[in-house]
C-alpha cells in the first residue's frame, strides 16, 4: 500500500498542478463559479497521500510533518481558504519530490559502484571456454579476462598479463600491470592484455561486494547530531501543535494558527544534517576512502593527533632493492637471483623480483646450499657464489675491506639490509635492500600539519635505528620503537588521559586493537588485514596516505556543510514565524518558503559530492613506469 501511496502522490501532485494553473486561468477570464470546485479537487488529490503518511506515523506514536500539514490543510477546507489547501497541499508535495530526487544524486557512489558490478563471466570447464553468470562461478573455476573486459572474481593469475584499470579500488584511474602471481580484484577492467585468474573469492565474498556492502551501511549511519535532531523533531512536532492551540485560544484567528502550524515545520532542519553526511560519505566512497557513518565524520573532525605503524603504512611493507654496488665489471645479478630462486626467505624474493622485471629467469633447479641465518651458497655457470650477511664470509673465509664495512654500516644505520655477494674467491659487490617509504608519505604527513593536526607519532615494532630514520626522512618527531601491540594501547591510552583526541593508522593483525581502541580507527585498504578493515572506522583502498588526508579534510567539511544547513533551516523558521505573527506571511507564501529552504539545504548539502582536496592532483598514471618496463637505475661502483 506504501509503494503504491507513494506512486500515486506524483500523480496527486501534477493533477494538483494542473488543477490550479486551470483556476487560475478561470479567474482572469471571470469564470469564477468553476475556481472553487477545481481548488477543491487539488485539495482531496494532494490531502489523501499526506493524510495517509501522518496516519501511519501515528500509528507508531510519532507525529511527522505530514501530520502538521494535514491538520492545516482540513483547517483551511474549513474557514473556505480552498486556494491556501491547494497550494499548500502542491507545494508539499512538489517539495517532497524534489527532495527525493535530489537525495538520489547524494547517493550516486553506490550507483556508479554498482554499474561496475560484472554481470557474466567466461569460465574455463571440460576443456573449453563458457560464458556463465557472475552467480555461478565457483571458487577455484579458471576464470578468462580479456581486454575491454571486467573482472568478475577476486583471484590470482596464472597465466597472461594485463594492465588493469583498478579506479573503483582507488578512487583513481590509475592503470597497473598484472602479470602471473597477481592478485587481481573483482570490478576492475582489463584496459589492454588477456589473463587466466584463478577464483579465490567470489559472489558476495569480493571485495567489490565488501565496498558496495560498507558504503550502504555507512551512508545509513547517523552522526550524534543526526540523532539529537530524530530526538529534537519528536519533541519540536507536538510542541508546534500545543503552540498553534494557544496561537489560536488567544487570537481566535483559525488562519492564522494553521498558518502557525504549516510554518513551524521543522523539515529543512530534519533533512540538513542528513543530506550532508550521506553526501560527504558518498564523495568519499568515489575517492577510494570508506568512512563507516556519520558519527566517524564528525569524531574525525575532532582529532589532533594521528599515530602511525611503519611497515606496510608509512612505508609499502615490501622489501625491494633500492641499489646495487659492484667491484667488477659485469653482470652477476643474474646469477645471483637464479640461486635465490630456491630460497623462500623476503631478501632473497625481494631480489628475485628486481631481476624477473628484466630478464625471464629459468626454472632449472640448481645446486643451492641454504644456511639458515646466514644465506646461500651455491653455483652458477661454473662459478662459486656466496651470497649473505658478514657471518657467511667470515665461515668461509672472507675479509671484508674498511671501506666495504663502513659503507655497510652506513646502510644498516638507515635501516636498510646489505646482501654481500662473493663469487669464487673475491668479494664482487653488495645488494641493498630497503622498505621503501611510499612516495606520497612526507606530502601527506605535511598536509595533516598544515590542516591543524597537532601531533604525529611513530608506533612500530621496528628496531629503533629503522625507525627513527624513517622518521627523519617523513619530517615525524616522535617515535615509540619496538613496540608490542599492547605497547601500542598504552601509548594511545595514555594520550586520551591528556584530552587529545588520538586517530591510529595501521594495516596488520598486531594494529587492529589499537585501531579499535583510538577515536577513529584508519586502515589501509589493499595491502591491509581483514581484521584490521574490519575494525577499522575509516579504510583507504589504495594505500595512499594522501586520500588518509581526503578523508580528514571531507569531515572538517562535511561537519562544516551540516552547521551551515541547521542554521539556516533554523533562521529561516525564525523568521517566516516572525512574519506570520506580523501578518507578512501567509499560508501558501509561507509554504513556498518553507519548501525553497529544504531544497536549498539539499543543493548546500549536495556540493560535497564535488569535494576535492586542495593542493593535490589526480591524474591518469602509469604505476611503476620505470620497473614495469624493464629500466633500473643502479648505482655502480667499479
Amino acid at each position: 500500500m506504501a509503494k503504491r501511496m507513494n506512486q500515486f502522490k506524483q500523480i496527486a501532485m501534477m493533477s494538483a498542478g494542473l488543477f490550479i494553473i486551470l483556476a487560475f486561468a478561470f479567474y482572469l477570464l471571470g469564470l469564477n463559479v468553476l475556481i472553487a470546485p477545481l481548488l477543491i479537487s487539488a485539495t482531496t488529490l494532494t490531502a489523501i497521500p499526506i493524510v495517509y503518511f501522518s496516519i501511519q506515523a501515528l500509528k507508531v506514536k510519532y507525529m511527522s510533518i505530514d501530520l502538521l500539514v494535514s491538520i492545516a490543510m482540513i483547517g483551511a477546507v474549513v474557514i473556505g481558504e480552498y486556494i491556501e489547501s491547494a497550494v499548500v497541499g502542491f507545494l508539499f508535495l512538489f517539495g517532497s519530490f524534489l527532495e527525493v530526487r535530489t537525495l538520489e544524486k547524494t547517493r550516486a557512489s553506490i550507483q556508479s559502484l554498482l554499474s561496475l558490478a560484472p554481470d557474466s563471466a567466461i569460465v574455463f570447464r571440460d576443456g573449453e571456454e563458457k560464458t556463465v553468470s557472475v552467480e555461478e562461478v565457483n571458487k577455484g573455476d579458471t576464470v578468462i579476462v580479456k581486454a575491454g573486459a571486467k573482472v568478475p572474481v577476486d583471484g590470482v593469475i596464472f597465466s597472461g598479463d594485463a594492465w588493469v584499470n583498478e579506479a573503483m579500488m582507488t578512487g583513481e584511474s590509475v592503470l597497473r600491470e598484472k602479470k602471473a602471481g597477481d592478485d587481481v580484484f573483482s570490478g576492475t577492467i582489463v584496459d589492454e592484455g588477456y589473463i587466466k585468474v584463478i577464483a579465490n573469492k567470489v559472489g558476495e565474498d569480493t571485495a567489490f561486494s565488501q565496498i558496495i556492502e560498507l558504503v550502504e551501511e555507512a551512508q545509513d549511519q547517523k552522526s550524534k547530531t543526526e540523532k539529537f535532531l530524530d530526538r529534537f523533531s519528536q519533541y519540536y512536532t507536538p510542541g508546534v501543535v500545543i503552540i498553534s492551540v494557544i496561537v489560536y485560544l488567544v487570537t481566535s484567528n483559525t488562519h492564522l494558527a494553521i498558518t502557525f502550524l504549516v510554518i513551524a515545520c521543522p523539515g529543512a532542519l530534519v533533512i540538513g544534517a542528513p543530506v550532508s553526511s550521506v553526501s560527504g560519505i558518498g564523495n568519499g566512497a568515489r575517492h577510494g576512502v570508506l568512512l563507516k557513518g556519520g558519527d566517524v565524520l564528525d569524531r574525525l573532525k575532532q582529532t589532533t593527533t594521528f599515530m602511525f605503524d611503519k611497515t606496510g603504512t608509512l612505508t609499502k611493507g615490501q622489501p625491494a632493492v633500492t641499489e646495487v654496488v659492484s667491484f667488477v665489471s659485469g653482470n652477476w645479478l643474474l646469477a645471483v637471483a637464479e640461486l635465490e630462486r630456491h630460497s623462500e626467505h623476503h631478501l632473497g624474493r625481494a631480489i628475485v623480483a628486481y631481476i624477473d622485471n628484466e630478464v625471464q629467469l629459468t626454472n632449472h633447479h640448481l645446486d643451492v646450499t641454504l644456511i639458515k641465518g646466514q644465506g646461500l651458497v651455491g653455483d652458477w655457470e661454473g662459478a662459486r657464489y656466496y651470497v649473505g650477511n658478514r657471518r657467511l664470509l667470515k665461515e668461509h673465509g672472507f675479509n671484508l675491506s674498511i671501506e666495504v664495512n663502513r659503507a655497510i654500516k652506513v646502510r644498516e644505520q638507515e635501516g636498510k639490509t646489505a646482501v654481500i655477494v662473493a663469487r669464487n674467491d673475491e668479494v664482487i659487490g653488495y645488494i641493498v635492500i630497503d622498505d621503501v617509504i611510499k612516495s606520497e608519505a612526507k606530502q601527506a604527513l605535511r598536509m595533516l600539519k598544515e590542516r591543524g593536526v597537532k601531533s604525529l607519532v611513530m608506533l612500530t615494532g621496528d628496531n629503533e635505528k629503522t625507525a627513527h630514520y624513517v622518521a627523519r626522512q617523513l619530517g615525524i618527531t616522535e617515535v615509540k620503537a619496538e613496540l608490542q601491540p599492547k605497547d601500542k594501547l598504552a601509548e594511545i591510552k595514555k594520550r586520551q588521559a591528556r584530552g587529545e583526541k588520538v586517530v591510529m593508522v595501521g594495516d596488520g593483525v598486531n594494529d587492529a586493537p589499537a585501531l579499535a581502541l583510538a577515536d577513529v580507527g584508519i586502515a589501509m585498504g589493499f595491502s591491509g588485514t581483514d581484521v584490521a578493515i574490519e575494525t577499522a572506522d575509516v579504510v583507504v583502498m589504495n594505500d595512499r596516505l594522501d586520500k588518509m588526508v581526503h578523508a580528514y579534510q571531507l569531515a572538517k567539511q562535511t561537519v562544516k556543510n551540516r552547521t551551515q544547513n541547521i542554521l539556516f533551516a533554523l533562521i529561516t523558521v525564525f523568521f517566516l514565524l516572525i512574519g506570520v505573527l506580523n501578518g507578512t506571511i501567509h499560508l501558501a507564501s509561507g509554504m513556498f518558503v518553507h519548501e525553497a529552504s529544504v531544497l536549498l539545504v539539499i543543493l548546500n548539502g549536495m556540493r560535497l559530492i564535488h569535494f576535492r582536496l586542495k593542493g593535490t592532483t589526480e591524474a591518469i598514471m602509469y604505476e611503476g613506469d620505470l620497473t614495469s618496463k624493464g629500466i633500473k637505475s643502479r648505482k655502480i661502483v667499479e
